[in-house]
């Protein structure tokens, strides 16, 4: 008996193991996905690039890297990060999520405080 249980106690720590980093891996990947799409309505509403920063890495949290983009009248955001916890930080596991949005705004639009045309449009909040 004692044999037995000794052969089989790793192979079920390793199955929890993996159910618990994979559970992490989904929970991290809801809150990007959230953070990516509060982000695109903050672009759209006319929100400045630092302040959409801040409203991802609140839901995303501090290790979240925004990225803006704006493509005329659309804005898209994206959001990376690491899976947390043990297995997460033993694997270079990263999640992304991506959401795009129509600028609100009929005056000037948040477009404005992107490079013009022919410049590239993009903007890494990482710093």
């Amino acid at each position: 008996m004692t044999a037995e249980f000794a052969v089989a106690m790793p192979a079920v720590v390793l199955l929890l193991a993996l159910l618990l980093a994979g559970s992490a891996a989904g929970v991290t990947q809801l809150r990007l996905e959230e953070a990516a799409r509060a982000g695109a309505r903050a672009m759209a509403r006319g929100e400045d690039p630092a302040a959409v920063g801040v409203i991802v890495r609140r839901l995303a949290g501090s290790a979240a890297v925004p990225a803006l983009a704006s493509d005329g009248e659309w804005f898209s955001v994206t959001v990376s990060g690491k899976v947390p916890g043990a297995v997460g930080s033993l694997l270079p596991w990263t999640l992304s999520a991506r959401a795009w949005a129509r600028s609100e705004s009929s005056g000037p639009s948040a477009a404005a405080r992107f490079p013009p045309a022919g410049a590239p449009r993009f903007l890494d909040l990482a710093a």
